[in-house]
């Protein structure tokens, strides 16, 4: 009886101390979801709307300086490969849109690579530390099959405007030069100099064009404060559990290698065929590619710190999970994997995006060809890339060529001392009233704003326009299109962001308001 007595005894303390060390793991839970969130950066300026009051004639006159340059088509399909004719108009255009931008005293313009444009902008106080802002003309290439309207009609049709180039990039390259404008015709003459950039051959590589501005700047001594690119933008109902629209500023950019993969073997008759084919070589291996993804990195870039920052946006019980990322990382990590738009965050992706291979019908081709890009996650490297992918073919009959790789871009800082974080929050509280969170994150993509690490260590990339679920496959793909009211807000951002980057010095955390 008494043995018995003990083995109860024991056993109420091991579950009395099962359900202390639970009530304790919820109450670590609770307390990191509602008390200890991630470290913020604090609001220095009280949030106040109506920044800028365009009239009903500059409004009519801001939409169709889009709706001119969209009609331009600047495509480039390959370094060697561009419509140069298409970017010398675009070059005539800008200044006859633009004329006080032309005329100024205190604004000096460039044209670099033949098509590129560099503008100085020249500020009253030389003492202050200049900024750039980013941009290019080029578009990709656009079919018109499958287009509700032709893809450099601009054409408008309830309430938006159609056409290759809204979204990506000449909104922020017109827009830029638009807000300047405005600014000039109320005669403001700003004080903090800054630099604007518009390439002419982003979309294959910005060798000539953003490189050679880059390097033209360098070669000049100029440091910068900050730059601002294209990239991530503001996402409304795009992140799963989270109502309210998010401003994503992309810290970094995704690294990227792209590979060649060749099989070669004796051709021949399609009547007596070889056990396998150069295309079947090649195509098991590119299914070993696709079957194997590359590790999953989540909590390793930063990614983290943008479900940590976003963490009290999310609604219950993903808050929770949200804010306690030390105990559910690896329950996340699983779940972003599920959809490629959030799967890209945290791995470097695959894609075969080329395959080529055979002649004739009864013929047995002699050599197949593949090519696959990965963007590379912010915490690989390409070499360790191209050795996971010979390790992952493993077959010596399909050689690997590199076409071209550069790694992840280094993370920009993003804390409270950082002068271009606050005025990016400043301006987009101010601009956006829906948003109340402003976070950092990681572009996808790849943009002009790598080219410029040699001037300053502060490259964000953050295109000032509201992006729905719906509007995502647009960019590079069929109906690409702006919202007039969209593009107005993108005009509107950039024309008070110019204002707001003449303060001295930050001010001291506004007493009345919360963190972000």
């Amino acid at each position: 009886m008494a043995g018995g007595s003990g083995r109860r005894r024991a056993a109420w303390a091991a579950g009395l101390g099962l359900c202390a060390a639970l009530l304790a793991l919820l109450a670590a839970v609770l307390l990191r979801a509602y008390l200890l969130r991630a470290p913020a950066i604090p609001r220095l300026w009280a949030r106040r709307g109506g920044t800028a009051a365009f009239s009903a004639g500059e409004r009519l006159e801001l939409k169709e300086a889009l709706r001119g340059a969209i009609k331009i088509p600047t495509v480039s399909i390959s370094p060697e490969d561009l419509n140069t004719t298409a970017m010398t108009e675009f070059g005539n255009y800008i200044q006859e849109v633009f004329p006080a931008v032309f005329s100024s005293k205190f604004i000096q313009h460039e044209t670099v690579g033949k098509y590129s444009h560099l503008f100085t902008v020249q500020g009253s106080n030389p003492e202050m530390m200049p900024y750039m802002l980013l941009a290019h003309m080029d578009v990709v290439p656009a079919p018109p099959e499958g287009w509700d309207f032709p893809p450099f009609s601009a054409a408008e049709h309830e309430g938006f405007i159609y056409g290759r180039g809204t979204l990506d990039n000449k909104n922020s390259a017109i827009g830029i030069l638009q807000a300047l404008e405005f600014l000039l015709r109320r005669n403001y003459r700003p004080r903090r100099s800054f630099y604007v950039g518009i390439g002419h051959d982003e979309e294959v590589f910005g060798r000539k064009g953003a490189m050679k501005i880059a390097a033209l700047l360098e070669a000049r001594g100029v440091k910068l404060s900050f730059l601002l690119d294209e990239g991530s933008a503001i996402l409304d109902g795009i992140i799963m559990g989270v109502k309210k629209p998010v401003a994503l500023v992309a810290v970094t950019e995704k690294g990227s290698i792209t590979l060649n993969f060749t099989v070669e073997k004796e051709p021949g008759h399609s009547s007596f065929p070889p056990k396998e084919t150069s295309i079947g070589i090649l195509a098991a291996a590119m299914s070993r590619l696709e079957q194997n993804p590359l590790r999953n990195l989540f909590g390793h870039g930063p990614e983290l710190m943008t479900m940590e920052h976003l963490a009290s946006e999310f609604r219950f019980p993903l808050n929770l999970i949200m804010s306690n990322l030390w105990l559910f990382s690896p329950v996340v990590s699983r779940v972003l994997a599920w959809k490629p738009s959030t799967n890209a965050l945290i791995r470097t992706t695959t894609a075969v995006t080329m395959f080529n291979a055979g002649i004739k019908i009864n013929v047995i081709p002699s050599s197949a060809k593949a090519t696959v890009n990965f963007r590379i996650h912010s915490a690989e490297k390409a070499t360790e890339v191209l050795e996971a992918v010979r390790n992952t073919v493993a077959d010596d009959r399909v050689k690997i060529d590199v076409v071209e790789a550069f790694d992840p871009l280094p993370i920009s800082p993003w804390d409270d001392q950082t002068f271009g974080v606050h005025i990016f929050q400043r301006t987009i509280l101010d601009t956006f009233p829906d948003v109340d969170s402003v976070v950092p994150g990681t572009c996808v993509g790849n943009t002009d704003s790598r080219h410029f690490t040699n001037i300053t260590n502060a490259i964000y990339r953050f295109n000032p326009l509201l992006l729905k679920p719906d509007d995502i496959p647009r960019i590079h793909g069929l109906n690409e299109r702006i919202s007039v009211e969209n593009y107005e807000k993108q005009v509107e951002f950039l024309f008070q962001l110019i204002k707001n980057c003449d303060i001295d010095k930050l001010p001291e955390p506004h007493a009345n308001s919360h963190e972000l």
